[in-house]
């Protein structure tokens, strides 16, 4: 089974769910500690959560700046592996630029959206070009509605084919 099935199962199923965040904790280990909790909402949503545990916090008890970021950067390179196929496209984190606008002292949770014309858009400038970089935006909220942060990932893409290795 793949990421791709688990992904749309995960859709309508709390074990595919549960099993998804499991399976992503395991390969990719640098986030297993915090415990970012993903949850598909439909074919074009992700959700991140971002508990408020002792190891997602900073010493002003808030959760940590680095916790927020990388949590935006793995809603959207996870959305970018499921519509992007990872064996045709590479995808590589070019810039991450942060605007952080409140103190996280709950929970916090984001939702990244990303639309069919936007996708097939990319996928055409990925014909057309070596590469291209692409700039999503992540918001993230606690539970009182209040804007944390917001995240602007820079991606580069690439067709795997036009990738050129070192010997």
């Amino acid at each position: 089974m793949n990421i791709e099935s688990i992904l749309y199962k995960a859709q309508h199923s709390s074990f595919y769910n549960f099993l998804l965040n499991r399976i992503l904790w395991r390969v990719i280990p640098f986030n297993s500690p915090h415990r970012f909790r993903i949850d598909v909402l439909d074919n074009w949503q992700l959700k991140v959560s971002i508990p408020y545990k002792r190891r997602n916090m900073n010493h002003l008890k808030g959760i940590h700046a680095c916790a927020l970021a990388t949590a935006s950067e793995y809603v959207c390179g996870l959305s970018l592996a499921r519509h992007l196929d990872p064996k045709k496209y590479r995808y590589i984190l070019q810039r991450l630029e942060m605007d952080y606008t409140y103190q996280a002292k709950k929970p916090v949770h984001g939702i990244f959206r990303i639309s069919e014309e936007e996708l097939a858009r990319i996928k055409e400038e990925l014909e057309g070009a070596e590469k291209t970089v692409q700039v999503l935006k992540v918001e993230l909220y606690d539970n009182e509605r209040n804007l944390i942060c917001t995240a602007h990932t820079h991606w580069q893409l690439k067709d795997w084919a036009r990738v050129k290795t070192k010997l």
